[in-house]
């Protein structure tokens, strides 16, 4: 089989997740091989998502490692048969790599929870914000790559169109206080976020400076997939966003993000503080 020349987030998650399901198993790739019947070189290949596996394939595996976890077998299963060339496939070298992964992950997410301290949240930034962030000169860009980048952000703005994906935003008051434009691109911004929050699959929760032993300081994206253990984290670096999907990665910042929500104001409380903000700006 012929290896791929472009490999998504979703393929090399699927073979990451046929390697945990070998090695909790105890064997290893020689071991495998001699197991299954497949040649190590195919296995390797498909655990580094370099060439597809049939859902069949994936069964047959995950029986030999004696995997019991039904659900996460089943999901993996959808995964090998997806044959979705979305969107963001038409952007790949236009933008940066990790872009287009987040897109993919979104479009395929249960639900997705947001937290931001110095930024608002991309599916929820206006026009006129995203065009004041990619001008800034420490970017260096030139104008077809800031246009580029721009029209690639408004676009993933539509996965909230889905009633299906719940959204829970926790938003700090100081990305919210931050003026990337002027006091009316300011205002406006804000007032998309509260008009946004009026979604019924969309809550949004700010978390005020006057709280007390408030510590966290990363941004985190938890997105949700069909089963716990193939949901992704996405945390905020000076070099760009890293994504993490060990259990127990999973299960610390999961963690994090209920003390973060139980720091902010109630959904009610935030529509009004965002409100009088907006007012006030």
């Amino acid at each position: 089989m012929v290896a791929r020349s472009v490999i998504t987030v979703r393929q090399e998650r699927l073979g990451k997740e046929l390697r945990k399901l070998r090695e909790r198993a105890g064997l290893g790739l020689r071991e495998a091989a001699r197991a299954t019947g497949i040649n190590e070189g195919k296995l390797s290949n498909v655990e580094a998502g370099r060439v597809g596996v049939s859902a069949e394939r994936v069964r047959f595996l995950a029986t030999h490692y004696g995997a019991g976890d039904t659900p996460l077998v089943d999901a993996l299963e959808v995964m090998a048969t997806e044959r979705v060339r979305g969107w963001w496939e038409e952007h790949r070298g236009l933008v940066p790599r990790g872009f287009v992964d987040l897109a993919e992950l979104e479009h395929h997410s249960t639900h997705l929870r947001s937290f931001e301290i110095v930024h608002i949240p991309g599916l929820l930034q206006i026009e006129e914000h995203v065009r004041a962030l990619y001008s800034e000169p420490s970017w260096g860009m030139a104008e077809e790559q800031r246009e580029a980048r721009t029209r690639f952000r408004l676009r993933r703005q539509e996965v909230l169109g889905r009633d299906d994906l719940p959204c829970e935003v926790v938003i700090h008051e100081a990305a919210l206080r931050i003026r990337r434009a002027d006091r009316g691109v300011t205002r406006r911004q804000l007032l998309h976020i509260l008009e946004q929050s009026e979604r019924p699959h969309v809550t949004v929760r700010v978390v005020p400076f006057d709280r007390d032993g408030f510590t966290f300081n990363s941004a985190v994206l938890i997105l949700g997939g069909p089963v716990p253990q193939l949901d992704t984290v996405l945390v905020d670096t000076p070099h760009g966003g890293n994504c993490l999907d060990a259990e127990a990665q999973l299960e610390r910042y999961r963690w994090a993000f209920v003390q973060v929500q139980k720091s902010a104001l109630g959904v009610v409380e935030s529509k009004d503080f965002l409100h009088q903000l907006a007012q006030h700006v």
